[in-house]
């Protein structure tokens, strides 16, 4: 049992306001949040005085690889990764590639998924299923996965595992009757393919024509056409890592007509952007993400879209590629290597300095970006705010700490940072997961098993409309 704490004197932030307040936990739930508490409570205390006090970061969207008899200590380490940046709750994907089960059916893939993940993360964490022509009979398994607590589903329109239109509209409309939410990587096949055939035929196989063959039409066509499918079924859509300014134009028209579509972006494209194509093949093939990193203009873009809301939140897209591995392909062709990045720890870091601090949103809508939507969204309905009876998952943090990211400093099982050298404003003191202290003064406290597995149930209503 969590003990009795008391976070005292801190700005506590929510989504909808901050005031200095004292916050006490108790049985890793909070149980108080007053101007100030009696100094009589026995408990242990916290000084927050002249820092933020922030509910713990939820990412949604992590490709976490999972132990392995080669790399026992994978799905852990990148846990524990996670704590350091600040964020307590995260969900993985079982797709291909990240040492997950894939038995061919998705309510056995969820039992296994569960046993191999037990005991072995620091944090809290969920599962999000991925649909694939390899599972049975995928669709009508929706409904038993999402009472089973895994009400989120990906699919992809691309890669040799991605699904059919027909899929895709079957699985939003079955999924949405039941409680669930498909959530969909949108970029366009035929283009994309005929893209990279010109592109090798054409001698163009170095890293950097990666970005080329995927280029922003590719991404809003497939973003449109997911729009009308769901529209089409009257289910909610959720638009997985939006890169840039022409698909986020066309969720803003499908909000403006009340389709029930909820869209994330990613810190690597508010952060960084195409000028990394012109770096040496070897250190290119470490941004080959898709979508691929956009242009300034684009980046600006899904600012402005998080400051208005056509944005729903930022989830990492984290990979814990190396480039000493996944990476080697680079010198066969663009379109042989593994895509992602890895920054399961430095998205809040990336977002409070890129956003908060350089006046592109305030604390309140990164707070809401980072933990309140996240959770709500997500079925997450203990997490996501600083709010009596909600799970006591709460970080210390100095917004006036300076620091360069540099991958020696981390400690995600990539080894490298796509930010690296990138000096960032605030920075992560310490974090409280359901009351226990896992990151105090900047250092590991937690335990390997601590973390809990979420059973998530999306709340009824929520999904209809959005404007």
């Amino acid at each position: 049992m969590a003990e009795r704490l008391i976070v005292r004197g801190g700005t506590v932030v929510r989504a909808a306001g901050r005031l200095t307040a004292d916050v006490l936990v108790e049985a890793g739930r909070i149980a108080a949040v007053e101007p100030r508490l009696p100094d009589s409570i026995d408990a242990r205390e916290v000084d927050a005085l002249g820092l933020l006090v922030l509910p713990g970061v939820v990412d949604v969207h992590t490709h976490t690889r999972l132990a392995s008899d080669e790399q026992p200590d994978r799905f852990y380490e990148d846990s524990v990764a996670a704590a350091y940046g600040g964020t307590t709750t995260f969900l993985a994907f079982n797709n291909p590639g990240t040492g997950s089960p894939r038995t061919g059916s998705l309510v056995e893939d969820v039992v296994a998924w569960r046993a191999l993940t037990k005991g072995d993360s620091a944090i809290d964490y969920g599962l999000s299923l991925v649909i694939t022509p390899d599972e049975r009979d995928a669709v009508a398994e929706l409904p038993a996965v999402i009472e089973a607590g895994v009400p989120t589903f990906k699919a992809f329109m691309v890669y040799d595992f991605g699904v059919s239109d027909a899929t895709l509209a079957e699985a939003m409309r079955v999924a949405g009757r039941a409680g669930g939410m498909l959530q969909v990587h949108c970029e366009d096949r035929a283009a994309l393919r005929a893209n990279t055939e010109r592109l090798l035929a054409a001698g163009q196989t170095a890293p950097r024509f990666h970005a080329d063959s995927r280029p922003p039409p590719v991404e809003a066509a497939g973003t449109r056409r997911a729009i009308a499918l769901a529209e089409q079924s009257g289910a909610p859509l959720y638009v997985v890592h939006l890169s840039c300014a022409e698909a986020l134009e066309e969720v803003r028209a499908g909000l403006a007509r009340d389709v029930p579509v909820f869209a994330e972006t990613c810190p690597h494209y508010l952060a960084l952007d195409e000028s990394c194509y012109e770096l040496p093949d070897e250190e290119c093939a470490c941004y080959v993400i898709s979508p691929p990193l956009r242009s300034p203009t684009d980046r600006d873009a899904l600012w402005s879209g998080l400051a208005d809301g056509t944005l729903a939140l930022v989830a990492t897209d984290h990979v814990p590629d190396r480039r000493s591995v996944e990476k080697q392909d680079w010198r066969q062709s663009f379109d042989r290597i593994s895509n992602g990045g890895p920054g399961i720890e430095t998205l809040l870091s990336v977002v409070y300095s890129e956003g908060v601090a350089r006046g592109r949103i305030t604390i309140e809508r990164m707070v809401d970006l980072l933990s309140t939507t996240p959770a709500q969204l997500f079925g997450l309905a203990n997490k996501g705010a600083i709010e009596v009876g909600r799970d006591a998952d709460l970080v210390i943090f100095d917004p006036a700490e300076r620091r360069t990211l540099t991958a020696r400093e981390l400690h995600h099982t990539s080894d490298y940072t796509p930010y690296e050298g990138m000096a960032v404003t605030g920075g992560v003191l310490s974090v409280i997961v359901r009351g226990e202290l896992v990151i105090r003064d900047g250092h590991f406290v937690g335990q390997r098993g601590y973390g809990s597995f979420q059973p998530r149930r999306l709340a009824p209503g929520s999904y209809s409309s959005r404007s």
